[in-house]
């Protein structure tokens, strides 16, 4: 199976991306095999041809699962991860592979945002999303026990519902 994180944070190596690799790890039982900090494709994701961002959109394409992580912005996912997804074929895009809404905050007000704001759009692309999304407090992520308990509860069904090279 073929993890990899997708991190939209403006800010490079975030607790975002912290927290997705966690999140991925904890789902797989390895570290994941590729790891998209989008922040990293700069101005690329401005318009349309360029080889990185080609690149990280062929590798999330071809990925079994994906966890998508965003901080929660304006009560929302991030504008540099729209700029990422907005890349990707309505519908197409993402078919086959089964992916994960991640998303952090300051405290449970946004808690739901996993679920009715980035859900619907990774749907839209194609994507499988049989669970529920996770959303974490960005300051207590590291203490709690929340990212192992979801992925004592969702891994079975992620795993029963991701696409393998065998299939």
């Amino acid at each position: 199976m073929t993890t990899t994180v997708v991190a939209g944070n403006p800010k490079p190596g975030s607790r975002t991306l912290d927290a997705a690799t966690r999140l991925a790890t904890s789902l797989s039982g390895e570290q994941p095999d590729h790891v998209i900090d989008v922040v990293e494709l700069g101005a690329g994701l401005l318009g349309w041809g360029d080889p990185a961002v080609k690149n990280a959109v062929d590798t999330v394409s071809s990925s079994n699962l994906v966890i998508f992580a965003s901080p929660t912005f304006k009560a929302t996912y991030t504008g540099i991860l729209k700029l990422f997804l907005d890349q990707f074929a309505t519908g197409e895009g993402l078919r086959d592979v089964t992916a994960v809404p991640l998303m952090l905050g300051a405290g449970p007000a946004h808690a739901m945002a996993p679920d009715l704001l980035l859900k619907p759009v990774l749907v839209e692309l194609g994507a499988t999303c049989p669970v529920a999304g996770l959303y974490l407090i960005d300051s207590t992520y590291t203490e709690d026990s929340r990212i192992a308990d979801y992925a004592q509860r969702w891994a079975p069904v992620l795993h029963a519902t991701t696409r393998t090279e065998a299939s």
